[in-house]
């Protein structure tokens, strides 16, 4: 089960949560980028990267009986604010079309540069399997 946490007289955050409450099983999804399940990119588009990096993590999240309902946490790395910013309704499209409108907390940090030279992010996931 989980609680979302919004405190009294703050402004409801848009497409995160400031804050979610669970009891469970732990599922931690380490940082996925946008590649297929050989390594390769099919992309250089920060929007499919995404599309196929939150494709990657309920992949992950399917080996624990785990759905992107479960997620409660997540953070998000970008080498390139700007895109990001400019991208941002292509990519709640794209967060939407894979992860329906569910919204966990969140964070998204801006990084000189990943560890794969071709994506464009990265992101992390923790996830709460209610017992």
């Amino acid at each position: 089960m989980h609680t979302i946490l919004q405190p009294e007289g703050w402004a409801k955050p848009v497409g995160y949560a400031n804050g979610i409450a669970a009891r469970g099983r732990l599922v931690f999804v380490g940082g996925q980028v946008g590649w297929n399940r050989v390594c390769e990119f099919e992309s250089d588009d920060l929007v499919d990267q995404v599309r196929q990096t939150l494709s990657n993590i309920v992949a992950v999240l399917a080996e624990a009986d785990a759905k992107p309902e479960h997620i409660t946490s997540m953070t998000w790395y970008f080498i390139d604010k700007r895109e990001y910013l400019a991208r941002l309704k292509d990519i709640g499209v794209a967060y939407r079309n894979v992860f329906g409108r569910h919204y966990p907390a969140m964070a998204a940090v801006q990084v000189t540069a990943l560890m794969e030279d071709r994506a464009k992010v990265e992101i992390q996931a923790t996830a709460v399997v209610p017992d």
